[in-house]
Order: structure tokens, then sequence, then C-alpha cells
């Protein structure tokens, strides 16, 4: 079998690419057709292990969700984890393999363009299509030599595709006629239109719009397709700003000063801000919480410390904006306050780094709310897992981090659960939980054990797959033509 490729592209970073990507992935699946997703390179801090080993970016799984397979690292054999400083860790092919700034990554196109072919290549022989997702804008000039994941990857397969522009920016006239104005023939050739994305308001108000559209850019358009609140994926990139569980919507950090409208009996809930926030698709149930990158003046209920990228330097942000004094005090007023991964990290003594494996600093002090300590290893742990809380829950989960946190010797402290099998994960002392379990608040039951959040309060928890399928068919002008299949 040699699958035919098909490429989104878009005219930015948060265009729609994903979501339009996940939507074919969808329709193709529904229509019997065997579809896989690749995105050869991802930056995202987002991420989840595959059930047979690695990590890929959550687009992805999403992606594989809709076409009904397990996530797998052929499906986006390069991610890059942004660390904050300019670097990124490399992952290939689900393996960490180094961290590097972004000059000496393009010095490794050549070899990368090699792992990048050899991904799809696999896909290829396994399914009859492969839904190709670009990243950014597939018109960054200055990035064209070293190009993986947008037009170099099309004109090398051949692939027919699609540009997508997002409408809610603004700009999408010159965002859309300027990318045709510097395509080269064989990529314009190869393209068989535009797709408008988030469209609100009256349709028929715009059909002049996309007339002139068509006419500047030589290109038909493919669909105008509405904004669809109903509808909620995982953020596609580290550039999204979207609170996770409420699709369309901006990210809203609550500002010091401001005053939380309370709702009775239901817990209020803050989560962190962290510069280098990772893994923020474990939130999405909590479409009510406030994300706060200052200290407010109003108190909460529940305080949740995120993942981390960089446990040290999000540390010192903590102390430098006073956030740490904040949750110390929000603690002792009451509070619960529940650490994840890197938030689990910083609740404890100390957090130490022999290896300078995150950063240059050997040891930082955490915030001493549990008796544990970590130390960071190069070796990270990506894994998924089932396990059950202690008030019975079963859920399934998954772990990916660096380093190893023990309980202090003879510490009054409970597990936050038990894994398959018995053993011990995590460590709650009364208020205060930490965990290493990304997914676990994607689970209403562990959220209304744990966080004592009502049920009617959190989000659907399903992925609206088949509606997102519903959505592109209903919006796409003559898709039987212009579609893969």
């Amino acid at each position: 079998m040699s699958a035919r490729p098909f490429f989104v592209g878009g005219t930015s970073s948060n265009a729609g690419k994903s979501w339009m990507a996940t939507a074919i992935c969808a329709w193709l699946r529904r229509r019997g057709v065997a579809v896989a997703p690749f995105k050869a390179q991802n930056m995202s801090n987002n991420s989840f292990p595959c059930a047979a080993g690695g990590e890929i970016g959550r687009a992805q799984v999403a992606q594989a969700e809709a076409c009904g397979l397990a996530p797998e690292p052929a499906m986006n054999p390069i991610l890059l984890k942004p660390n904050g400083d300019g670097t990124s860790q490399v992952v290939v092919n689900g393996r960490v393999w180094k961290t590097m700034p972004a000059r000496e990554y393009y010095e490794q196109t050549d070899e990368l363009r090699g792992v990048v072919r050899a991904a799809f290549d696999d896909l290829a022989r396994r399914f009859e299509v492969v839904v190709i997702e670009g990243a950014g804008s597939v018109t960054e000039l200055n990035l064209r030599p070293y190009d993986l994941v947008n037009l170099d990857l099309v004109a090398r397969l051949g692939a027919p595709w699609m540009l997508v522009a997002d409408i809610e920016r603004g700009g999408v006239f010159g965002s859309i006629v300027g990318t045709f104005a510097l395509l080269t023939p064989e990529e314009r050739a190869l393209c068989r239109g535009f797709a408008i994305n988030q469209f609100r308001g009256d349709r028929a108000l715009f059909d002049g719009g996309v007339t002139m559209i068509e006419s500047r850019a030589g290109a038909p358009c493919l669909g105008v397709f509405p904004y669809a609140p109903d509808i909620a994926l995982d953020a596609e990139d580290s550039l999204s700003d979207t609170i996770p569980g409420e699709a369309g919507s901006l990210w809203k950090p609550w500002r010091a000063g401001a005053t939380r409208h309370r709702v009775e009996s239901v817990p209020s809930v803050a989560i962190i801000r962290l510069p280098t926030l990772s893994n923020s698709t474990d939130f999405r149930l909590l479409v009510s919480a406030d994300w706060i990158a200052a200290p407010p003046r109003s108190d909460y209920d529940v305080v949740i410390l995120p993942g981390s990228k960089s446990v040290m330097a999000d540390l010192a942000w903590l102390r430098r904006t006073g956030l740490a004094e904040w949750i110390e005090a929000q603690h002792r007023r009451g509070a619960t306050v529940l650490g994840i991964c890197g938030g689990y990290q910083m609740l404890g003594r100390y957090v130490r780094d022999p290896d300078a494996v995150e950063s240059p600093t050997a040891s930082a002090a955490g915030l001493s709310l549990l008796p544990v300590d970590t130390v960071l290893a190069r070796d990270k742990v990506t894994r998924v897992v089932s396990a059950t809380t202690a008030g019975g829950t079963r859920f399934g989960a998954y772990e990916i981090h660096l380093g190893d946190t023990r309980v202090e010797r003879g510490a009054d402290v409970e597990p936050f659960a038990l894994m398959a099998g018995g053993t011990p994960e995590g460590a709650r002392r009364g208020r205060v939980m930490g965990t290493y379990l990304h997914g676990a608040l994607e689970h209403p039951a562990v959220c209304a054990e744990v966080l004592g959040v009502p049920l009617g309060t959190l989000a659907a928890a399903d992925r609206c797959y088949d509606r997102l399928a519903d959505w592109l068919v209903a919006h796409a002008r003559d898709l039987d033509n212009w579609g893969p299949h």
C-alpha cells in the first residue's frame, strides 16, 4: 500500500490547521478509509506518551483518535519542547535526542529530513490516506532552506494541499492573497484552494469577499467554516491562546486587583499560569477555573500548580511575582493545593539538578508544603498508566517527567493514588496533594473526589469527532472533489 497524502497548511500559527486536519481525519474514517495523521515537526509542551513508548504532540493524539488509531511516534517524528531560554528539547521518534538553540537545530536539517521521510513512508505503507498538518505559516521565506514540515515536504511528496486562514484574527484578505503571491509555480499547482475558518455572523454577507479573494489569489474557496463553540479539541501547539476545554476563547489570566464572582456551593479554582506551562490539557474539564499570573485579591478554595517545562525557572518566577507567598497564604487560610508533575516537584522541600538537565542552577528550595524531595535526571519517564484514588475511583493517566521525587522517611504522608499492582504514587498530606499523573483531572469522577468540583459544572469530556466531521461536510464546497479519498 502507498498512501495518498493530503496536506493542510496555514497562513499563520493557530489558523485552524489542527482543527481542519482532525475534521478531515474524522470524515475519512466515517467513509471507511484507512487514514492516519502526520505532522513532521511540532513545537509544543502539550505532549502525550504512546502506549508502545515515546511521546508526541497532543494535536496528533486527537487526530489519531479521530482516525480510530492508537497514537504512535511516526505520526509526529519531531517534537520541539521549548525550555523558555532560547533552547528546545528535541524529541525524535518519541525519544529525547538533544537540547539545542534554533541555530544549532537548523544545522541538523539534512539529517532530520531523512527522519521525517522515514516516518511518513512507514505510515504510507500501512494506510490509504495520510493527512499531513503543517506548522505556522507555509511561506516563511527566511526559513525555506530549513523547512521540514511545510511546502518543502509538499513538493517532495507531490502532495495536494489546502490553505487555512482564520478570519477571527483579521487580515484574512492580505494573509490569503499574500500567501499565494509567495508560492512557487509547483506549489501553486498542487494547491486545491483555501478555506476560511472561525467565521461569525451572516455568511451571505461575505459572498462578495470570497469572490474578491478568489480573483486576487487565483484559487477557489473550499469553504467558509463557522465558529463552533460546542466543539473542543486539544490546543494545537505552544502558541495556542485558548483555555483548555473552551474552544475559541482567549486565555484570561486573572489580574491582581480583580474581584471574583463566587458561585455558592461550587469550589473556586485558581490555576497558576506558569511561564513554561506544560500539558495544559490536564484542565480541559475545569472551564470555570481562573488562570492567574499575579496574586489576586480574591481567595480560592483550590489552587493548582500545573506541569512545568523548567521547574527551576518557574520556581524563581513564583517567588519574583509574589505567587509563592500567595499560595502559602491560601493554604494557611484553608485552600486545597494540588501540584501536577513539575507543580508536584515545586511543592516539596527542594529540587536538585546535579547534571544541569534543565538549568545551570544546581538546587532550588521548593514551597515546602509536602515532605518530598526531587532530583532531576537525564532519563525521561514516559508511560501510560492506570491508577485508583484513595476513594476508589479508577482512572487512566500518563507520566512525562524528568527526575525522581521521594517522600521523607517516616513522614505522615498518604499516596495520591495507587498504581495497578498497589504501588503508591504521589503524596498527600491534609489539604496538599502532589502527583505525576497527567490526565487524572480529565476524569470527572477524579475532579469531583479530589477537588470537590460538582460533576454538573465540568465540561463534557467527549472529543466531538462526529460533530467535527458534520461541521466539515456542512460547510465545505464540493468536498467530494477536493477532499482526499
